[in-house]
């Protein structure tokens, strides 16, 4: 089984992708964006090209590039640099994850194709590991957001019995509210000891306390030094302080 050489955990900023006001991607700006997030927000890991880049609306030159950037701009700097490879074409997918393990990524993640949708469990299966394939040794991680794919398979079926199909199976990012899902993957993980993401960034603390082992998130580009405070203060056991910090980052949210 391909084992992740870094453990994914703590914070994961969902980049956005910078946009010249042409509509071109602002590839020079990246290096800047890079040392915001570790010098500003304390955060190293990244997934790249997901739902807050827009990933699906670029074409495959476009996320290839994105991707290339910020591997480079992210070397010896970066913990992490997940490339998020989905899309409606098993060719596309597995193009882009192939060219993920060429640039050195950490890591790649796929969402469920979303137009032509697996109807269970097994379809669902059988793409993400024609993907999986085109990326051998790369940890893998499976990309969970109903509300965005309408695919509903529940995340704890997925996960149950998926490394002997796909080895490199690292883990999820779980974007639902759905915690009941997610508590049972948690405890379902206690043996795989998978990486457990949680994306829903208003109910962090909540799956914390289920035993997520980390976070994706887009307010981690700007929020992240608070939310790392949160982390702290929950591995304090300081639930008080980590409820102001969640409930100040759902004021926050109003506001913008």
């Amino acid at each position: 089984m391909a084992l992740p050489k870094k453990k994914l955990q703590g914070l994961v900023a969902a980049t956005l992708t910078p946009m010249t006001e042409t509509g071109e991607i602002n590839f020079s700006i990246i290096d800047q964006y890079v040392d915001y997030l570790i010098n500003e927000q304390g955060v190293k890991n990244i997934f790249v090209n997901g739902s807050t880049g827009e990933g699906l609306s670029l074409s495959v030159p476009e996320r290839r590039q994105l991707a290339e950037e910020w591997v480079t701009k992210g070397k010896n700097k970066l913990d992490n640099v997940i490339i998020h490879v989905g899309a409606l074409s098993l060719k596309d997918s597995q193009d882009l994850a192939q060219h993920a393990t060429e640039i050195g990524a950490d890591g790649i993640a796929v969402i469920a194709p979303f137009f032509f949708k697996p109807v269970n469990k097994d379809a669902l299966i059988a793409f993400l590991k024609e993907v999986a394939a085109a990326a051998p040794g790369v940890p893998f991680y499976y990309y969970h957001i109903p509300a965005l794919t309408g695919v509903k398979i529940r995340a704890e079926e997925l996960l149950d019995g998926i490394q002997d199909e796909i080895p490199t199976f690292q883990g999820l990012k779980f974007s639902d509210l759905d915690l009941l899902d997610f508590g049972q993957c948690v405890d379902q993980n206690r043996l795989q000891q998978f990486d457990l993401l949680y994306g829903v960034d208003e109910q962090l603390l909540s799956a914390l306390a289920l035993g997520a082992t980390g976070a994706v998130g887009s307010t981690y580009n700007y929020l992240g030094k608070k939310t790392n405070q949160m982390l702290e203060a929950f591995e304090r056991q300081d639930l008080s302080l980590a409820l102001n910090y969640q409930v100040w980052e759902l004021h926050r949210q109003k506001l913008l």
